[in-house]
């Protein structure tokens, strides 16, 4: 966990600004959720791997028998636990909320999570998510205003260039059928499959033959894996087709060939010289919540994804009781703050009044709230004898200008200076 500098959380703030502001533009409302939710829910076995890594809450009341009497049972000793990530808490919100929201919902959620990581760089144990998802709609256009809303926040960032690789579960599932997998085993077949851009192919089915894998299975798997890769081209039903074995059901191509559509069609006014989908049928992404597409956000500039998402349509019934189509799309903003280049680090109407130590307080207030009503960012500074460290200061901390300031000197004759 980390603390911010005023600068660090100034231009984190503007990142933020920005993606909001894109996300809202494309008609997502934006909600706010507790930090903490029950943890029967946070461990209801939808959350993968996190759940894991949830930080939980002992009961409050509990004396020393009660605790070690409860010792090996976790469920025991807690009923709460700090949200892992955003889309748990959203199904909830969905559940409880219902009556109160449009048949088709469109949520954005801004807020930090938890996970009790191991430090290392990159791992945080509190990290903001950027989340947007759509629930009520089981068709396309989901997808399709999901992706091109992440990518219009991104474009908007200052990084073009990025985009999406897809794939549905249900085509995943399919092809491991069709190549033996057995259905107990595929999970493990997954979690192997999903180390291909780590280990490689040859790695891949190395490891699959130790896992134990039917090695028929494994087999047909390598034959397709070493089959020549198709001709690049755009992002359709034939891209879909010939990445994958023949005969994958026309309902799972014609899916991801409308979602191709669609954001073909909207991003026909961008500088993108071709729809930015990239058909990826060796795509897994971890989550077990998974039914239907999966996606990642890349960027050429770095060689990892910056968020990624998916169709859960089976998570908001075990709350509801009912199945609700629901699907999101996450964007690493900690990834993604990073690489964005800060053009606007400092505010023109930003200004550092340093006054001398003569200067009446009422005149610099009155001063003050001069600028700060022309929409101006002041701050005051008593005259320092190193004077350039107080500017440097100040320039670091994402101030454009200052002025100096003397007793009974009035806004008109205040000389503003640019900074740096």
């Amino acid at each position: 966990m980390r603390d911010f500098l005023p600068a660090d959380k100034a231009r984190r703030e503007r990142v933020l600004a920005v993606i909001r502001e894109r996300y809202l533009a494309h008609g997502f409302d934006e909600i706010e959720t507790p930090v903490v939710e029950d943890y029967g829910r946070l461990h209801a076995g939808i959350g993968g791997d996190n759940e894991k890594l949830a930080y939980n809450l002992l009961k409050r009341g509990l004396d020393a028998d009660a605790i070690r009497a409860a010792a090996d049972d976790p469920a025991a000793l807690t009923d709460l636990g700090l949200r892992y990530d955003l889309t748990v808490p959203l199904a909830r919100f969905y559940a409880t909320n219902r009556a109160q929201l449009p048949t088709v919902f469109r949520a954005i959620q801004i807020a930090p999570v938890w996970r009790a990581e191991r430090p290392q760089k990159g791992r945080y144990r509190q990290f903001v998510q950027c989340d947007i998802d759509i629930i009520g709609d089981a068709g396309p256009r989901a997808e399709a205003e999901l992706i091109v809303a992440t990518l219009d926040a991104v474009d908007a960032l200052g990084l073009s260039g990025a985009n999406v690789r897809i794939n549905d579960r249900r085509a995943l599932d399919w092809m491991l059928e069709h190549f033996g997998f057995a259905a107990e085993e595929r999970p493990g077949v997954l979690i192997t499959i999903d180390k291909l851009d780590k280990i490689g192919p040859s790695g891949v089915v190395a490891e699959l033959r130790e896992r134990g894998a039917d090695p028929a299975a494994v087999d047909a798997f390598a034959a397709h894996l070493a089959r020549s890769a198709p001709e690049p081209g755009a992002f359709g039903a034939d891209a879909v087709r010939a990445a994958l074995p023949a005969g994958v059901p026309d309902d799972i191509v014609a899916h991801l060939a409308g979602i191709g559509e669609a954001v073909a069609a909207a991003r026909v006014h961008s500088d993108a010289e071709s729809v930015p989908l990239v058909f990826d049928p060796f795509l897994v992404r971890g989550m077990g919540y998974y039914t239907g597409t999966i996606y990642e956000l890349a960027h050429p500039s770095v060689g990892y994804s910056l968020g990624g998402g998916g169709r859960y349509d089976g998570m908001i019934g075990r709350f509801l009781g009912q199945e609700v189509p629901a699907v999101g799309f996450s964007i690493g903003f900690e990834r993604i703050v990073d690489l964005v280049e800060d053009h606007d680090g400092a505010s023109a109407a930003s200004v550092v009044l340093v006054h001398d130590r003569d200067v009446p307080l009422a005149e610099l207030a009155a001063l003050k709230a001069q600028l700060v009503a022309e929409g101006a960012r002041v701050r005051l500074e008593q005259r320092t004898k190193n004077l350039k460290a107080l500017l440097d200061r100040a320039t670091a901390d994402g101030y454009a200008a200052f002025a100096t300031v003397s007793a009974g000197q009035s806004r008109d004759a205040l000389e503003v200076k640019p900074l740096g």
